[in-house]
């Protein structure tokens, strides 16, 4: 039988997404990715923004995604690729198998670079460490959680430990953790190193509701699936070294603002969705169910070229929230705070620029856009 499309599978009410997630229609208006590749190009940025192939995946991602915010990259990558690949022999990360290679395909220095083009280099090594890192603990996490959830609980607690009771290491992963906390807390204040922990702890338990879903004996329904990708994006963690980043730190005032707030939780959302859409083809052929653009499939009952135009309507309806917002906040803010808010725009543009070009998807450039 011939795959039914969006409108003839009719979605149970309790999956059928509503207001900007069925602007599929309006999407196709946008075509802004494209846009930012040739402004890219114009800049000197060509190896950085290549045009993707005509009918596949990413064409049709470049196609319709709205994205305001032009590539960028930090002048100090060069030396937080090298620090990367030191730092996790030094924690003994790169002697267990895969590793290497991963981190090869991954790239998460360039990740950091273009995420925080304006951070110096010494806090643009912390984040490229840090992103490194939670790509193998991801990695694990996943690997670990197949045969159960409960396989989880031994390095989840000890990450727990590490960050809320500052418990000593057991494992690689443990003092790749703990070195990384205690680098922290050199750089930032003892509040935004708090905030990081925070941040670190609620990524890690994320991760057990994820692997309880992948348990399951079906996909979870759209809202529970998005809100599990909210919990294991990983970037909030980031948001206090963007603070430290800063020239001053954020009144209590410009950091606990309701728009503040807000700005953060678009921000983190699209820029983990982004990467989703490109990742959808590695997950699906990996039973992996925790993506917005498979979540979208699920909902639908579609092919994955069909599913991503919903999701790249919701990311759309993000970023566009935020552009708004931003607009709003910026004026009530010092430069400190103006600066923390660029950060969050970083991370929406630079995973973008990294979606696009990083062998870890490189299936999405393989895969035909119908």
């Amino acid at each position: 039988m011939a795959e039914r499309t969006v409108a003839q599978r009719g979605p149970a009410a309790t999956d059928r997404p509503t207001g900007p997630d069925r602007q599929v229609g309006q999407v196709g208006q946008v075509g802004q990715g494209a846009q930012v590749g040739a402004v890219a190009q114009a800049a000197g940025a060509v190896s950085a923004v290549p045009v993707a192939p005509a009918g596949t995946l990413p064409a049709l991602i470049d196609a319709h995604l709205h994205m305001p915010f032009p590539f960028r990259s930090n002048p100090h990558e060069a030396e937080a690729v090298a620090g990367v690949d030191a730092w996790l022999d030094a924690c003994g990360l790169t002697a267990e198998p895969g590793v290497a290679d991963m981190i090869t395909r991954t790239r998460p220095a360039q990740l950091a670079s273009y995420n925080g083009p304006d951070m110096d280099a010494e806090i643009l090594r912390i984040v490229a460490d840090q992103i490194a890192y939670q790509f193998v603990y991801d990695d694990r996490a996943e690997e670990t959680g197949r045969d159960g959830p409960e396989r989880l609980l031994p390095m989840l607690c000890e990450s727990v430990a590490i960050l809320r009771d500052g418990e000593p290491p057991v494992t690689p992963l443990g003092a790749a953790l703990a070195d990384l906390h205690r680098r922290v807390r050199r750089r930032c204040t003892p509040a935004q190193a708090e905030r990081w922990a925070w941040h670190g702890r609620e990524y890690v338990h994320g991760l057990m509701y994820e692997a309880v879903a992948q348990a399951g004996t079906a996909p979870p329904h759209l809202g529970v699936c998005t809100s599990i990708r909210s919990l294991i994006a990983g970037v909030e963690p980031f948001y206090p070294l963007q603070e430290a980043a800063q020239c001053r730190e954020l009144t209590p005032a410009e950091l606990h603002h309701p728009l503040m707030r807000r700005l953060a939780r678009l921000s983190a959302d699209a820029a983990v969705w982004i990467p989703d859409l490109y990742s959808a083809v590695k997950e699906q052929r990996s039973g992996g169910m925790i993506n917005l653009a498979l979540g979208y499939q699920a909902a639908y009952g579609c092919s994955l070229s069909e599913a991503v135009l919903p999701a790249i309507g919701r990311i759309n309806a993000t970023i566009r929230e935020f552009e708004r917002l931003r607009a709003e906040l910026e004026p009530q803010l010092g430069s400190a705070g103006v600066g923390y808010v660029d950060g969050m725009a970083g991370w929406i543009r630079g995973c973008y620029h990294w979606s696009r070009t990083v062998p870890r998807y490189a299936d999405a450039a393989r895969t035909p856009a119908h």
